[in-house]
C-alpha cells in the first residue's frame, strides 16, 4: 500500500459509448474529432496552435488506444503506439445520466441509483411553484433568466440588468442543475450563497443534483467575468464512496477542485480549491508530495469541459489537451515506488456535435506508476472494457488494501 492519484479530465470522452443512441449522442466522439480537425487544420489558430494535435505523454499512456479500441479508428494525425507504458482501458458508465456528478460519484465507486431531474428546454425552464418559492422565501423582486443557457453568455445578456434590478440570473443546462448568477459586490457573495442554499431546500424534492453559485463581477457586458468563488450545493451520495472508505480508514483525502462540492464533503480530509486546469495540477502535485501512505489525492481538471466543450470551441479545447499533456512530466517526476495514478474521465463533451450538451461517450481509463508497467504483452497491457466506472473506485481501494467497495471490479 502506497498512495494513489485519482485524476478526472472533465469531460475527456473518446466516443463509442454502447447505449449512445439513448441519449440522442450516437457518433459523438470528442477526443477524435478534436484530432480529426486538428489534422485537416480546422483548429490551426494564428498566432496560436496548429496542426496535428500534440500529445505524446497521454499518447504514450494508452489514451489513443483506449480512443481506438472504443471507436475501431485510431485518432487522425497522431502515431499508433503498439506498447503504451500504462495499463490501458476503455470504460463504460452504468448510471443513467451523463452529468459530471454521475461520472464521479461512480468512479468512486457509486453508481448513480435513480434519475436526476432534468429542466426542460423551455422558456420559462423551471416550475411556478419553484420560482415562486424562491422569490418569496428569499425576499428577492423577482429572477431573471429562467432557460437553458451558457454561464458567461448569459451573464452578458443580463449582467446590467441583474445589477439594475437586484434580481439574480437563475438558468440551468443539459445537467441535472440550477445555476445561480450574481454580482459579487451590487448582490454579495454571502447573500447569492444564502439565496443558493434556500434553493438547494427547494431542490430536493425534484431531485436536481446541484444548485451552483455563479458570482461574477465587471463593471458591464464588455468585462463581466466569473470569479473563483463558485460554489457547488449538491445533493449528497445516499451511500458510503471510495472517500469514505479512506477516511475511515484514518487516512487523507485530498480534493482538488470541485471534488469535494462533487460530494457535499463526505469523505473529504483536505480542501484544495482551485478554479482552472493550471491551478488544479498545482495544487494536485502539491497534495501528492504531502500526501503519505494511504491517502488518496482525487481531482477534476475543469477546463475541458467548463470552457471549451460546452462553448464548442474545439482549437481551445486541442490547446487545452496539448498544455495538460505537457504538464504530465511534472507529475510522473514526483511519484514513489508503489504509488497508482489513474487518468481517466467522467463522460463526453464533443465540442463539434450539435448544441451545447455533455455527450454519452467511453471514457479512458489509464493507471500508471513506478511499478505499475504496461508495455510488451497482449495489445500492450490493455485492460479490456470495464463496464462500469465503479471498476476504477474498486481498483483503487485494492490498490490502497481497503476492504472491497459495493460496487465495481478491480482490474489491476
Amino acid at each position: 500500500m502506497t498512495r494513489a492519484l485519482l485524476l478526472v479530465m472533465d469531460s475527456v470522452g473518446i466516443g463509442g459509448a454502447p447505449d449512445a443512441a439513448d441519449f440522442g449522442d450516437t457518433g459523438a466522439d470528442t477526443l477524435g474529432h478534436i484530432a480529426a480537425a486538428c489534422a485537416a487544420g480546422a483548429a490551426d489558430v494564428p498566432g496560436g496552435r496548429s496542426g496535428p494535435l500534440i500529445i505524446p505523454n497521454m499518447n504514450a499512456l494508452g489514451l489513443c488506444r483506449a480512443a481506438e479500441a472504443a471507436t475501431g479508428h485510431h485518432p487522425d494525425g497522431i502515431a499508433r503506439i503498439e506498447a503504451p507504458s500504462a495499463l490501458w482501458a476503455t470504460a463504460s458508465e452504468v448510471s443513467k445520466g451523463k452529468d459530471t456528478q454521475s461520472g464521479h460519484w461512480e468512479i468512486a465507486g457509486l453508481p448513480v441509483p435513480f434519475a436526476w431531474h432534468y429542466f426542460p428546454k423551455t422558456i420559462p425552464a423551471f416550475p411556478e411553484t419553484l420560482t415562486n418559492a424562491l422569490i418569496e422565501k428569499a425576499g428577492l423582486p423577482g429572477i431573471l433568466g429562467n432557460k437553458h443557457a451558457s454561464g458567461t453568455e448569459i451573464i452578458a445578456e443580463l449582467g446590467g440588468e441583474h445589477m439594475r434590478t437586484g434580481k439574480p440570473i437563475c438558468y440551468t443546462s443539459a445537467d441535472s442543475v440550477l445555476q445561480i448568477a450574481a454580482h459579487e459586490e451590487t448582490f454579495g457573495l454571502d447573500r447569492l450563497y444564502s439565496l443558493c442554499e434556500i434553493a438547494r431546500a427547494l431542490c430536493d424534492p425534484l431531485r436536481v443534483g446541484r444548485v451552483i453559485a455563479r458570482p461574477f463581477a465587471g463593471d458591464s457586458a464588455a468585462d463581466f467575468h466569473r470569479t473563483a468563488n463558485r460554489h457547488d450545493y449538491a445533493v449528497p451520495p445516499p451511500e458510503p464512496t471510495l472517500l469514505d472508505a479512506v477516511a475511515a480508514s484514518g487516512h487523507d483525502v485530498f480534493a482538488v477542485g470541485k471534488i469535494s462540492d462533487i460530494f457535499v464533503g463526505q469523505g473529504v480530509t483536505q480542501v484544495l480549491k482551485a478554479p482552472d486546469n493550471d491551478s488544479q495540477f498545482d495544487r494536485t502535485l502539491e497534495a501528492a508530495r504531502g500526501a503519505k501512505d494511504g491517502d488518496l489525492v482525487f481531482t477534476n481538471f475543469i477546463d475541458f469541459d467548463q470552457l471549451y466543450g460546452h462553448r464548442r470551441d474545439v482549437a481551445g479545447y486541442a490547446a487545452c489537451l496539448e498544455h495538460f499533456d505537457a504538464r504530465l512530466p511534472e507529475l510522473t517526476a514526483i511519484l514513489k515506488p508503489g504509488d497508482l495514478v489513474i487518468l481517466t474521465a467522467d463522460h463526453g463533451n464533443d465540442p463539434t456535435f450539435p448544441g451545447t450538451d455533455h455527450t454519452r461517450e467511453c471514457v479512458p481509463v489509464m493507471a500508471f506508476g513506478p511499478d505499475i508497467k504496461g508495455g510488451p504483452g497482449i495489445e500492450g497491457r490493455a485492460a479490456g472494457h470495464l463496464k462500469s466506472f465503479a471498476d476504477i473506485g474498486q481498483t483503487v481501494a485494492a490498490h490502497l488494501d481497503l476492504p472491497p467497495l459495493k460496487h465495481g471490479k478491480r482490474f489491476l
